[in-house]
Formats: C-alpha cells, sequence, structure tokens
C-alpha cells in the first residue's frame, strides 16, 4: 500500500502550522537601524517565526506560530530602547 494520495502528495508529510500574524505600532522609530534592533530583539523571543519593520509607518508584524504574548513583545521592544504603544 502507498502512502502517496492520487494527487502525487504524499499523507506523511508534515505541514507546518499556519502562522499568526500581530501587528503592533512601535514609537520612536526613524531609520534602518532602529528597524534592525527592534526586528532582532522581537525576532528573538519563543515562538517568533517573522518580524517585518515599517520605519514610516511605525509598525511591527511578528508572525508566530501562536497569539504572542504582548508583555513579553512590549520588554523586547523596550529593552531595544523604543515604546511599543499596542496594538495596531
Amino acid at each position: 500500500m502507498s502512502c502517496c494520495s492520487t494527487d502525487g502528495t504524499c499523507s506523511t508529510t508534515a505541514t507546518a502550522p499556519a502562522a499568526v500574524t500581530t501587528v503592533y505600532t512601535v514609537a520612536g522609530m526613524t531609520c534602518g537601524h532602529c528597524e534592525q534592533a527592534v526586528g532582532k530583539a522581537v525576532g528573538a523571543l519563543e515562538g517568533v517565526q517573522a518580524v517585518r519593520v515599517d520605519v514610516q509607518g511605525g509598525l511591527v508584524s511578528v508572525d508566530s506560530a501562536a497569539e504572542p504574548d504582548d508583555e513579553a513583545v512590549r520588554a523586547a521592544v523596550d529593552e531595544a530602547g523604543y515604546e511599543l504603544t499596542g496594538r495596531a
């Protein structure tokens, strides 16, 4: 008996869970250094899969496997020297 389906995919292949995207507003970001600092700090948090920083819009998008811990994100942003003002 084959593990492959009729469409050619293998039924034993695990698929990654869909990411949850959460967008935060962050004050004080003005340049590329800010983008890197916030991205690195938030990206180091457990469960974070990807971070996108929009300096011009003051937004930080966080992709994670589950809903992120807002206080952990706030602490990471604060440690980087910026202010998380809430969810966008």
